[in-house]
This record gives structure tokens, sequence and C-alpha cells, in this order.
């Protein structure tokens, strides 16, 4: 099925794109502030690698997003329109990906483990998508996927099964995370019409399987899974934390700036 064919399976595609582009490319942004900063030289370049691995998920995406999403003039918008031009609130990406590491890498590989295990998920499925884009970018993306979980899973072990300074740093990353992991899993209008016709994935779908990997890493790091209720949603509607705030500030300086300005 070619969803520009129906107007509404278009603009949902369209919505869909986003969000995935958005996830991608805020995560590639906090990714990236790891570079030179990291534990390790090599970890430097890991982390390099993922940020870009993130980024070239992103464009595809955005662009694909563009082309659906016309602006107000009618045109399709560039990806590039789409990373640097839209305010907080027309950022569609879920609230795990934008939230500060303020420094503590346990934090950033927490996410990166959870994140990482719901995309690996998400594109195996979406791979086989009636929509062509979005199933050639899940192909590619999901080799990475796996080699980013992977990565994460490697440190969530090492640092939850290391000394007790590094179990207890890395115990309470999980839980600063732990709130926001829900929201991966959240249905809603969009994704329950284009799971309907087989354009997207149920993100309810994906919870057992990934919260069944997560928790097994986090078992085999002798780490506790939370047990919190605490949960916080909103970003694939707009509704943001404080953090994003400063992460658009930083990524969209120079376009802003120079508006236009060609390089």
């Amino acid at each position: 099925m070619t969803p520009t064919r129906d107007p509404r399976i278009s603009y949902d595609a369209g919505t869909y794109a986003l969000r995935l582009g958005d996830d991608a490319l805020v995560l590639a942004q906090r990714m990236g502030e790891w570079v030179a900063s990291a534990p390790q030289l090599e970890e430097d370049v890991a982390l390099a690698n993922i940020a870009l691995d993130l980024l070239g998920q992103a464009r595809p995406l955005l662009s694909y997003a563009g082309s659906l999403l016309p602006g107000a003039d009618g045109a399709a918008r560039s990806e590039d329109e789409l990373a640097y031009l839209r305010d907080e609130r027309d950022f569609t990406n879920v609230q795990l990906v934008e939230l500060a590491d303020n420094g503590d890498f346990g934090r950033c590989v927490a996410r990166l483990l959870v994140f990482s295990a719901w995309q690996q998920e998400l594109y195996a499925s979406l791979a086989g998508a009636s929509d062509d884009t979005l199933a050639a970018v899940a192909a590619k993306a999901v080799k990475e996927a796996a080699y980013h979980r992977d990565h994460a899973t490697q440190w969530v072990l090492r640092l939850g099964d290391g000394t007790a300074e590094s179990h207890q740093r890395m115990q309470a990353a999980v839980d600063a995370v732990w709130p926001y992991v829900e929201e991966l899993f959240e249905p809603d209008a969009v994704t329950s019409s284009l799971a309907a016709v087989g354009v997207a994935v149920d993100p309810a779908s994906l919870r057992d399987p990934v919260l069944g990997y997560v928790s097994a890493v986090l078992e085999r790091a002798t780490l506790a899974v939370p047990s919190t209720r605490v949960r916080h949603s909103g970003g694939r509607h707009g509704i943001h934390t404080e953090a994003i705030g400063h992460l658009l500030a930083e990524l969209q300086h120079v376009a802003r700036s120079h508006p236009g300005a060609s390089w």
C-alpha cells in the first residue's frame, strides 16, 4: 500500500515518520554531547559513531515527513527546516531521549539500553511495513540498533556488577530514566490507524519483548527493576521537559542566527 493514495493515511504516515525522526535527532544530539567527555578515548569514538548512526536515521525520516506534511504554503519541508526551524512544542519525540545526563555516564547508558532495545524491536517489525520508505529505513536501522543495544548492555553489566560505587550509581541511573520508559509503548489514534493497514507497528506490542530484554540485562548486572508507578508522557504531542529547550537552543543556534545561509 502507498500511503500517499489516501490523504488520511498519508498525513498519519508523515506524523509517524516525524516522531521516529525526532526521537533519533534528539538522542543524536544528546549522545554527541559525550564526545571528549566519555570515560575512555575508545568510548568517545563509540558514542560519536552511535550519534552519527542516529543522525543518519533521522535524516530520511524527517525528509519523508516533510514531503507528507507540507508547510503553510503547501510546499514540502526539508529535513533542515524540520530540524532547525521548529519550536519545542512542535517536536514529537518521547521525553526519554531529551533528558539531560548532567555528566552522569550511567544515565547515558541506561537510556541507551532501553531506547536501543525498543528501536531494535520496532525496526525489526517495521522492516516488513507496507510503506516502502519506512521499511527501507527500518531495514538499515535495525542493524545499527542491535549494535547500540549490545554496546549499552556491556556497559550496564560492567557498571552494575562492578564496584560498590559503580553499582549504586548505575542503579540510580536506571531509577532516573525508568519513569519515562512507558511512553515508548503508548498507542494513539495515529499508530492505531497505521498499524491497521500495515504501515506502522503497534507500540503496545513492543512492551513485553523490550522490557523482557532490559529486565534480563538488569538481573545479570545485579540491578533491580524499578517499581515506581510514576510515568511521564506527552512528548508525542509536544509536551516536553525543560531539558529540550536547552538542547534545541544549542542544536538550532547557527541556523537561526544565520537564516537562509549556505555553506
